[in-house]
């Protein structure tokens, strides 16, 4: 990772209040935070309850406005649109559509970053791979489990190959299994080269991930810097050997008081974390083939998710120039379809169409006072501002179509 690098998160003097309906100021969610992320790094953002973790990620994600301060993402504001094409996001909750399965789940978040069809049709069947959903891919979304949704919500934080990724409590829900194949799809993230915002309040999580953390309390940053440094005790010394004699053990501890005028303050055995006691189980229990409906072994990381080397660049280059290059054949030139013939008027239509509502009137009243006589019908009055021509010839053209359905039923 280079310190020269741009970063990809910078923030300087950033100061978030809520205020309250009367705009006076009631809780100081962020004070004074200067953060910076460089690319390739996995950060962790660490905190107990109300110490400003989601307001900051919110305000990160042009979500939230600072009151102070100033924020940069990839070197422009977070409320830039062409920024958030280059983020992914995990929330701490994932709210999805319930009646979607997987599938259309991740098609309809690759639709909103106006990915190409084959290019979602792909993308989806290596992220569900890579979450272990592979087999559970055409249940509907609102049928998964707390796991398996934060699996889904990864996968779709992933969809859009984000150079950068947020990811709020990504293990919350998941069992120790689905905890520790986060934990290494995480890590093998940031050996791709992605950079990762992490906030967790799990800090064994943390730990096992994180290159380094930021430590906050009621807003402000209480540490921070390399894990690694931050969790060293400079005060005692281990040294870690095969299992050793009481004998020898006794003699170690003479030789060290001798030489440094110290006791050796413990003796005992190493212990293995639980974590990896619990795995160990769970292994040899698939080796032996015990049935289980859990979710099984995740994916590798898809192809498109890794940083491109320079071998990869000139290969897309290469096909990018060769299809710029390549001839087009014009496509040929069809005759169009036959249309629907247009129906000619009938002369009834046009003969109801000429009447006016007082010839019909009159011609009603008519025959109701004199009903010896036949009904006497005018010839009916063509409305003013019609073209007599017009006229006509619809006329005529009726006529014709009358006499020859006349002599074809004769």
């Amino acid at each position: 990772m280079a310190e020269t690098a741009a970063p990809v998160v910078q923030t300087a003097g950033l100061v978030k209040i809520f205020k309250d309906f009367w705009r006076r100021p009631r809780v100081e969610a962020v004070k004074d935070l200067n953060l910076r992320i460089s690319p390739g790094e996995v950060f962790g953002l660490l905190g107990p309850n109300g110490s400003g973790k989601t307001t900051t990620i919110k305000m990160l994600l042009g979500l939230l406005y600072p009151t102070r301060g100033r924020i940069s993402v990839f070197g422009r504001p977070p409320s830039d649109v062409s920024v958030k094409a280059r983020i992914g996001f995990l929330p701490e909750e994932s709210y999805l559509y319930r009646f979607l399965v997987a599938h259309e789940t991740l098609d309809y978040y690759g639709r909103l970053f106006r990915l190409p069809a084959r290019v979602r049709a792909e993308r989806t069947e290596r992220l569900l791979d890579m979450v272990g959903l592979r087999q559970e891919a055409k249940r509907p979304i609102g049928e998964y489990s707390k796991g398996m949704a934060r699996r889904i919500g990864l996968a779709q934080a992933l969809i859009n190959d984000p150079e950068l990724l947020i990811l709020d409590e990504p293990t919350s829900g998941l069992d120790p299994i689905g905890a520790r194949q986060m934990k290494d799809v995480i890590r093998e993230l940031g050996r791709k080269g992605k950079t990762i915002l992490l906030s967790s309040h799990i800090l064994a999580d943390v730990e096992d991930v994180c290159d380094r953390v930021t430590i906050l309390y009621g807003g402000q940053q209480r540490a921070a810097g390399d894990i690694s440094e931050l969790l060293r005790k400079t005060d005692a010394t281990v040294i870690t050997t095969p299992a050793l004699s009481e004998q020898t053990i006794e003699k170690v501890r003479d030789l060290i008081l001798r030489l440094e005028q110290k006791d050796i303050l413990d003796v005992s055995n190493p212990r293995v974390r639980l974590e990896d006691f619990f795995l160990r189980i769970v292994h040899e229990a698939q080796v032996a083939n015990i049935r289980t409906s859990g979710v099984r072994k995740l994916g590798e990381i898809p192809d498109f998710l890794q940083k491109p080397t320079e071998s990869t660049m000139e290969t897309i280059i290469e096909s990018l120039v060769g299809a710029a290059t390549r001839k087009i054949e014009p496509l040929p030139v069809q005759e169009p379809l036959p249309g629907p013939r247009k129906a000619e008027p009938t002369r009834e239509v046009i003969d109801g169409l000429l009447k006016t509502p007082a010839d019909n009137d009159e011609v009603k009243t008519e025959a109701a006072t004199d009903s010896s006589e036949p009904a006497r019908f005018e010839q009916p009055r063509r409305p003013s501002g019609i073209d007599s021509g017009v006229i006509d010839d619809l006329l005529h053209r009726a006529d014709d179509e009358t006499g020859d359905k006349g002599e074809s039923t004769s």
